[in-house]
């Protein structure tokens, strides 16, 4: 395994500034956020340190230069819109920009893909399974010619009054990845986990490990600390940031040492990164440059 981070915390850096301070603390690899220009849609949504809507073989060239230079490699794009957004101007906004991160992904030569699988949170999960067979058959037959594989995420995308009832993405749990999987049969179609989403839907991320070995394709590292407390007054029907807090790894509730102890039993060899999203380390930049700091010298005692 390579240990990296997401570069979405990074808001405001440069691609060359971003690459000198995760190399400098010795991230061996970075997920690049690709989001569009200028169009944060939420929090960690927004931040672009590549322009895949403008990107060509030199430009390329550079990129991937510049990290070799630092000893990082590109682990993968990442991009998590809503591609099932009811609204079809967004979804259609979400897609098209998607394709230019395969694209981009491709001419890199990353050849990966982080994403979300999206959902309408408005509509129950029977009719999102069938938006699921209507839109995205296309993008995982375009990537599969370009040769770039496709990692969903596992986060619910339901936190607050904005996402509610439904969520915004689909692929939330592993009665899901089978629907999902049997719906998209696909070989270039797989996962991205983090195990932190699991804790506050009470459900076994090593398990999953050893279930879905082979739709292993990235991992996030991430934690989340339940607030028991505050759960005790508002039960799990409540918004989920009302008892539980995302953390830096370490922080929280994730035991890491039997997570990665399973990636180890099933041979998982791939790109690991850390994903930053703790308010208690935001203050500024050198709050942030701290907080990966801190990711980075708790998760070598698992990734080395």
């Amino acid at each position: 395994m390579k240990l990296g981070i997401l570069s979405s915390i990074m808001e405001g850096w440069s691609y060359e500034e971003m690459i000198d301070d995760i190399s400098r603390i010795g991230y061996e690899s970075v997920e690049v956020a690709c989001w569009p220009q200028g169009k944060s849609v939420r929090r960690y949504a927004g931040v672009s340190h590549i322009d895949t809507e403008n990107i060509d073989s030199v430009k390329a060239e550079g990129i991937l230069s510049y990290a070799s230079e630092h000893n990082v490699e590109l682990s993968a794009l990442a991009f998590y819109p809503n591609t099932l957004d009811p609204d079809e101007n967004k979804r259609k906004a979400a897609i098209d920009h998607l394709y230019s991160v395969i694209d981009a992904s491709s001419t890199l030569g990353v050849n990966l893909v982080n994403t979300f699988i999206g959902r309408d949170q408005e509509k129950n999960i029977e009719e999102n399974l069938r938006l699921v067979e209507k839109v995205w058959p296309p993008i995982l037959e375009y990537a599969k010619k370009k040769g770039v594989r496709i990692a969903i995420e596992n986060c619910p995308m339901i936190f607050g009054p904005d996402q509610w009832p439904g969520g915004q993405n689909l692929f939330s749990s592993p009665a899901l990845f089978d629907k999902i999987f049997e719906i998209l049969d696909y070989d270039n179609f797989g996962i991205n986990f983090d195990p932190s989403h699991y804790v506050w839907q009470q459900m076994d991320y090593v398990r999953t490990v050893y279930e879905y070995r082979d739709k292993l394709f990235h991992i996030h590292f991430k934690d989340i600390k339940m607030l028991k407390d505050k759960l005790s007054r508002c039960g799990t029907l409540a918004y989920p940031l009302d008892f539980m807090i995302p953390k830096l790894p370490g922080l929280g509730d994730v035991d890491w040492g039997s997570f990665v102890s399973a990636l180890t039993d099933v041979g998982y060899s791939g790109y690991t990164a850390v994903e930053v999203e703790d308010r208690a380390f935001e203050a500024d930049k050198e709050s942030i440059i701290r907080s990966m700091t801190l990711c980075y010298k708790y998760m070598r005692n698992f990734v080395i």
